[in-house]
């Protein structure tokens, strides 16, 4: 047969948020394209990771995590997002929300299955679905609020329907899902009898008036509800990997067995850190933490506004989408690239997040910076656009 390589992979390649980063270090810019978050780790967090590195917490933890971790976990849960959750059978601690939301798709979708994503959706996401050989489904978002119709929705949904996958508060388009449209997503998921799959990995970074809520939360919803989130954001500590799934125990056995086989264990000196930071650090570092945020927010996107690139306003998460359409190029990417030649500021095309033509229209920025670094975005974007 000879060497080959794997055709189910054939087609993902490398991501368009990875390509830009590259762009950046090579042009020497600002890299508004990843959302690293290189803001302040707080410092209690740091100091318990290497405490637990002097004390010998070193070496591989369970399959499913530390245990200060996860009860740490399952406690935070049952305040903020108002789910019960067992420690010991239903909490699995993963390499990233990324390395979990992989183990979900390769521990319960089948080949064949179709999985339904809200466009505009986040890539890595679509991606993860095509390589476990699932067939990703869109339903496209609509108007400036990026709103959910139910008829859409149901449309959608064919006997090989497997799952919804629902991404809030939403990459890249900052979309904070209602309560009302979360129960109209149950609703759709216990007539057909589906999966939710959910990512929250933004949880704590919601904007004006708006409220995150759990899809697990809502009545008969914590037994088909996969809920994925993590700590690297809220933290500032995207390069220590340690995110978290929570699902009902038969639905964990098979994602703890995933994550047992592909990463045997997140590092166990940073889940120790991770666990210190949700036990001690208050209702006022989640607040202060809003504040900033939305600072930022408000900051970058009225730049947008006046150099004519008008945002969509995200409703939560650190990402705008800017509709890039007045500048050369016909497509993101050559828009995405004029930017960062004459600005030296990078973004991401706004194809990485649409299937059809749309996403020429735009490119998504992440905000969460320095207030220094985005100051100097800020300048850049002025003078060069």
């Amino acid at each position: 047969m000879g060497l080959h390589e794997n055709q189910r992979l054939a087609g993902l390649g490398q991501s368009e948020i990875r390509a830009m980063t590259l762009a950046c270090t090579q042009a020497k810019g600002i890299n508004l394209a990843q959302g690293v978050c290189d803001t302040g780790v707080p410092p209690l967090v740091i100091d318990a990771a290497k405490q637990a590195m002097d004390q010998g917490v070193n070496t591989y933890t369970r399959y499913d995590g530390l245990a200060e971790l996860r009860q740490a976990l399952a406690q935070r849960m049952k305040t903020f997002n108002h789910m019960t959750v067992n420690s010991e059978t239903e909490v699995t601690v993963s390499a990233g929300a990324t390395g979990a939301f992989y183990c979900v798709c390769m521990g319960l979708l089948q080949p064949g299955d179709e999985v339904i994503l809200f466009e505009p959706y986040y890539g890595y996401h679509l991606s993860t679905i095509v390589s476990v050989e699932a067939v990703p489904k869109f339903v496209s978002l609509r108007g400036s609020d990026w709103s959910l119709s139910l008829d859409d929705l149901e449309q959608a949904v064919t006997n090989r329907t497997k799952a919804i996958v629902v991404n809030t508060p939403g990459n890249p388009s900052g979309k904070v899902f209602t309560t009302q449209e979360l129960e109209g997503i149950a609703a759709v998921a216990r007539q057909h009898d589906l999966f939710i799959i959910t990512d929250e990995i933004y949880e704590y970074f919601v904007h004006d008036n708006h409220k995150h809520v759990s899809m697990a939360a809502l009545p008969g919803m914590a037994d088909r509800t996969i809920t994925i989130s993590g700590y690297s954001k809220t933290f500032s500590i995207t390069g220590w990997r340690i995110g978290h799934v929570a699902a009902d125990a038969r639905w964990s056995s098979i994602i703890g067995a995933m994550n047992d086989l592909v990463y045997v264990c997140a590092p166990a000196p940073l889940q120790y850190g991770v666990a210190v930071g949700i036990q001690q650090l208050g209702v006022e570092f989640y607040q202060e933490l809003q504040q900033a945020f939305q600072h930022k927010r408000d900051q970058f996107c009225q730049v947008l506004l006046d150099i004519g690139l008008p945002p969509t306003i995200p409703q939560g998460a650190y990402y705008v989408l800017a509709d890039v359409s007045c500048l050369p190029g016909r497509t993101g990417k050559e828009r995405a690239m004029y930017l960062l030649e004459k600005t030296g500021v990078a973004g991401v095309p706004g194809e990485a997040f649409f299937q059809g033509a749309e996403g020429a229209r735009y490119v998504r920025f992440s905000f969460a910076k320095t207030d220094a670094d985005l100051d100097v975005a800020c300048e850049r974007l002025k003078k060069g656009v």
